[in-house]
């Protein structure tokens, strides 16, 4: 049985204080210092502060993984640092103009459209789990990706217009795709229960 121990057992949950805990809070607390950061126009520094938020987020989840320390808080902390730092990023450097505002709005309402329906049917004491899809992955990977060559090219004043401009299109495309997922998955749930 999958998650069970030798005994038939569940492993016990690790209590909420736990070392990939404090890492995805500090990765939370990185998101102000990102977006000031970007306000202040010190992108190179914020670049540095993001990545260290990837790496971090990479780590956490390894020692959650490989010292069995996986824990409800954990769960829920984890997606919500990564989505803060994520929105937050693209909607601050939407706003000095080094992304374009639609993609942000585009990333932003894709975010809302799901948690809404989260909270919606929680709230009419349907609860939808949300299920990791591929293509929302993929998009993430890209979001990250972009975020990223952004902060790169415009703290160190480097110039790849292309690169750049391919992965707008790539992560506008994914964005779409993984919403409509979404939305077609839940609907097609509510038919079926």
């Amino acid at each position: 049985m999958a998650g069970s121990d030798a005994g038939g057992r569940r492993p016990a949950e690790a209590g909420p204080f736990t070392l990939p805990n404090l890492i995805t809070l500090l990765r939370l607390c990185a998101v102000p210092a990102a977006v000031w950061l970007i306000i202040k126009g010190r992108l190179d520094i914020a670049f540095f502060v993001f990545v260290g938020a990837g790496v971090s987020d990479a780590l956490d989840g390894w020692l959650a993984r490989r010292w069995n320390l996986r824990s409800a808080l954990g769960a829920l902390l984890d997606p919500m640092a990564d989505k803060a730092l994520l929105v937050s990023v693209y909607v601050t450097l939407a706003m000095i103009g080094v992304l374009p505002d639609w993609l942000a709005i585009l990333v932003v309402f894709r975010d809302v459209l799901i948690m809404g329906g989260v909270v919606v049917f929680f709230l009419l004491g349907q609860p939808r789990p949300i299920e990791p899809l591929l293509i929302s992955k993929a998009n993430t990977v890209l979001q990250i990706a972009l975020a990223a060559l952004a902060l790169l090219l415009a703290g160190f004043g480097l110039s790849a217009p292309l690169l750049l401009e391919a992965l707008v299109w790539a992560v506008a495309a994914s964005t779409l795709a993984s919403g409509a997922l979404y939305v077609r998955g839940v609907f097609a749930r509510t038919e079926a229960g």
